[in-house]
């Protein structure tokens, strides 16, 4: 039953809603991977290659070498979507490895597709990142200047969503962008005034999307200290669909389970 509802344990955070869907031959596939390519291509390869394993297609582990050194690549996007694809084949030693150094990616969405894809091999190395899937997220500065704010509090944001301007008194002013996907929840700054480097900006609510990946994979890898996060979902307590305070009842429920058994398993004292 585990194995079953790990297979659900999909992350598919960035790349969701990009069209990927034209057919590949492997020809293409073996160019849209290679060094050089442009970073959208190489993603179609990448998204082809993870619905072929989802089709049990075997002859796609002739690329797994490729995928796995993806990981080191300078786009987000791609290292964010191999994450995705490493999370297909629970069974592949390179794959794991590979997920391992993700989880301290300087990109929040490269992070958490690793630490849900983990989770399909049974792993919760990246459950702090996925306690942060619950959490608001918070939005510095990255650097120094008068801030011109672009967006109200309750507008959704996406990846790559432009926040606001930073003048450092440079010809082109920094740009702050989103790095995922959610709802603007909070401004920490006042327009028109002078931030620092490093200073928080905003505050982000998590998507939809997020919230459910976590709760599920908290189904199979939560521990009673993350209840705290999870019953509030549950108990309706934050603003969210039907089907996500459902999820966070039984996301719960089999938390509390399995604490209850863990602790049947511990010698009492003496």
């Amino acid at each position: 039953m585990l194995f079953l509802v790990a297979m659900m344990v999909v992350p598919f955070l960035f790349w969701r809603g990009t069209w990927f869907g034209r057919s590949l031959s492997d020809q293409e596939t073996a160019d849209y991977l290679a060094p050089g390519a442009k970073p959208r291509q190489t993603q179609h390869a990448l998204v082809q290659i993870g619905e072929r394993i989802q089709r049990g297609e075997r002859s796609v582990k002739r690329w797994y070498a490729r995928v796995e050194e993806l990981v080191e690549h300078p786009q987000a996007e791609v290292r964010s979507t191999a994450a995705w694809v490493m999370g297909q084949d629970n069974q592949a030693p390179g794959f794991y490895a590979a997920l391992l150094r993700l989880l301290v990616d300087t990109d929040p969405v490269v992070r958490r597709n690793a630490a849900l894809a983990l989770v399909r091999f049974g792993d919760a190395s990246g459950r702090e990142e996925l306690r942060q899937m619950l959490l608001p997220f918070s939005v510095t500065a990255p650097g120094a200047g008068t801030i011109a704010l672009r967006l109200a509090v309750g507008d959704a944001v996406n990846p790559g969503t432009l926040l606001a301007r930073i003048d450092s008194g440079e010809e082109a002013p920094i740009e702050v962008r989103s790095p995922l996907p959610g709802k603007l929840r909070d401004w920490t700054v006042v327009e028109g005034t002078r931030v620092n480097a490093g200073s928080t900006l905003a505050l982000l609510s998590p998507s939809e999307e997020e919230v459910w990946e976590a709760l599920r994979a908290f189904f199979l890898v939560g521990q009673a200290e993350d209840l705290e996060l999870v019953e509030p979902y549950a108990r309706g307590q934050i603003d969210s669909s039907d089907r996500i305070r459902q999820q966070a009842q039984l996301t719960a429920a089999a938390v509390r389970e399995r604490s209850k058994k863990a602790g049947d398993l511990t010698p009492g004292p003496g």
